[in-house]
């Protein structure tokens, strides 16, 4: 959570929702939305047990085509799911 710095929901797909909500107003901020990512970057904290949750919740925010995606299981402090994107803002 933004605000509080507390990480929102003890599940995979809450935290998923909390992560893009974050990063989509982190593009809305430069003008950009989800679709203008060209690629993420996801950690999961166990890949195995989390990703067909974090996946659904993923499509959900997303359009085809789907930004091109790298899913690895890593070990997170504290943390389920971490994202990162990159977007591309036309000129």
């Amino acid at each position: 959570d933004p605000k509080t710095g507390e990480i929102v929901g003890t599940d995979v797909a809450t935290q998923t929702r909390q992560t893009l909500a974050n990063l989509a107003a982190i593009l809305a901020e430069h003008g950009l939305g989800l679709d203008d990512v060209v690629k993420s970057t996801v950690h999961l904290q166990d890949l195995h047990r989390d990703f067909a949750a974090y996946d659904e919740v993923y499509r959900e925010h997303f359009t085809k085509p789907y930004p091109v995606r790298t899913t690895v299981g890593s070990q997170l402090m504290n943390i389920l799911v971490e994202i990162d994107f990159v977007a591309y803002k036309k000129s």
